[in-house]
């Protein structure tokens, strides 16, 4: 009866994904103490949240720890956590404090992109791996940061960018590289999203009881708290995020990165960017990018459109690898190969080939991490691939920003060719008492 409460309680907890089965409770039961790996979670409000289920999947993985500045959603999740598990965890609101704990083998970092890079380097530095959420950070010089942590302290260190996991993507990265579309000349990409333009104009209000707002902002500039710069929106707003451009670009924008014959960081990068939809939107990001990296095996172009919902091929968001023989169109549902004609057989250059009803892939590049831990293997997302991915999103944010329509990225410096402006940008300025972590 015991059994059966829990995995009601666990169905509950899961709903959406993986319910905690009776099989694999009694599996979790199973193993040995010395073979559990044992994770905490910073940041717990949405997608942090969603890949610490993905973690409690897993037999091996308990959960010991929760952190977050909102006591409102640090006590439901932890209340969620125990429910599910039957094992309460503790309870921080200071990420410094959970570090010391010696029992965490891992963290997993859930917070805005501008906490990423102080709270990754801190766990590396306390022995802990890391799962970190895409962006890797929220400027290029955290990035490079990060990836020095984990190399310095020898940790493992994945990086959210899940589509590596899937099968679309994987199947799609096969094809590609061994040359079923012939030479790609360019890889197009898009995303249109509502959520794009931000949300409406609000007023400041007062705190919310239970958060430490202060500790929430940390680095980043001393405001007034509304609504429209905390939970769920905050990534329109450059002190905390990169918008549509950093959100989504850093998925899609890796994916082409991936199929390169030696991945790279971007060197010329063309960038156009403007808020078309002003009406009433509180936002510092862009609504609207056009952005060509010329690449040295092919060109990225990439197509971007928030407040709209349809795209090319009938996908709002979306991939197509252009070749010499056909196009594969691929997102996370499926793809899709639409073959050129050979206008003397006028027959196809090479055979339909398509995969529909692909499930996303959170779970999968969580197992990968898992596994990572204990084999001290590289993941599939290593820090320099969520580096490069961060580059090709960074660099024409930076443009936009600074009203440029052309950066030159020298990747062996770390710095932009003949732009003080641009070069101004790489590092973020921290608002005291925090700084910029050494490594």
């Amino acid at each position: 009866m015991s059994n059966r409460r829990t995995f009601i309680k666990s169905s509950a907890f899961f709903a959406g994904g993986l319910a905690l089965s009776p099989s694999l409770l009694y599996a979790k039961s199973q193993v040995s103490a010395s073979d559990k790996i044992r994770v905490a979670l910073v940041g717990c409000n949405n997608m942090g949240f969603g890949i610490l289920r993905r973690h409690l999947e897993l037999p091996e993985v308990e959960c010991v720890a929760i952190c977050d500045v909102d006591q409102n959603i640090l006590d439901k999740r932890i209340s969620e956590v125990e429910t599910a598990t039957g094992k309460k965890p503790h309870r921080f609101t200071d990420f410094r404090k959970l570090l010391e704990l010696k029992e965490i083998d891992s963290v997993i970092i859930g917070t805005p992109d501008h906490w990423h890079c102080l709270i990754a380097v801190a766990a590396c530095q306390a022995g802990k791996d890391v799962y970190v959420e895409k962006p890797m950070a929220n400027s290029i010089g955290e990035c490079d940061l990060m990836a020095q942590a984990a190399a310095k302290y020898s940790r493992i260190m994945q990086v959210g960018q899940q589509q590596r996991a899937g099968q679309a993507f994987i199947e799609s990265r096969h094809l590609v590289k061994n040359g079923y579309l012939g030479k790609i000349r360019k890889v197009n990409i898009w995303s249109n999203f509502n959520y794009g333009l931000g949300n409406e104009f609000k007023p400041a209000t007062p705190v919310p009881a239970g958060v430490d707002y202060d500790f929430w902002l940390g680095p980043a500039p001393k405001r007034d708290f509304n609504p429209n710069r905390f939970h769920g929106s905050w990534r329109h707003f450059w002190d905390y995020g990169g918008g549509l451009m950093s959100d989504w670009g850093v998925h899609l924008l890796d994916m082409a990165i991936w199929v390169e014959e030696s991945p790279s960081a971007p060197g010329h990068v063309m960038t156009y960017a403007s808020n078309v939809n002003k009406e009433n939107r509180d936002r510092d990001t862009f609504d609207t990018m056009n952005v060509l990296f010329p690449k040295k095996d092919f060109l990225i172009n990439y197509d971007m459109n928030g407040g709209l919902q349809t795209g090319p091929y009938g996908k709002p968001y979306g991939i197509a690898y252009v070749g010499d023989l056909g196009t594969l169109v691929v997102n996370r549902s499926g793809y899709e190969i639409y073959p050129e004609m050979d206008p003397a057989t006028k027959a196809n250059k090479i055979e339909v080939k398509k995969l529909e009803g692909a499930t996303e892939s959170h779970n999968l590049h969580v197992a990968n991490f898992v596994e990572c831990i204990k084999s001290r293997n590289e993941p599939i997302c290593p820090p320099e691939a969520g580096r490069l991915a961060a580059l090709h999103a960074h660099i024409p944010n930076i443009a936009a920003r600074i009203g440029a329509k052309s950066l030159i990225w020298d990747d062996q410096k770390r710095e932009f060719v003949g732009n003080a402006a641009a070069n101004e940008l790489i590092w973020p300025e921290y608002r005291a008492p925090w700084v910029l972590p050494k490594v």
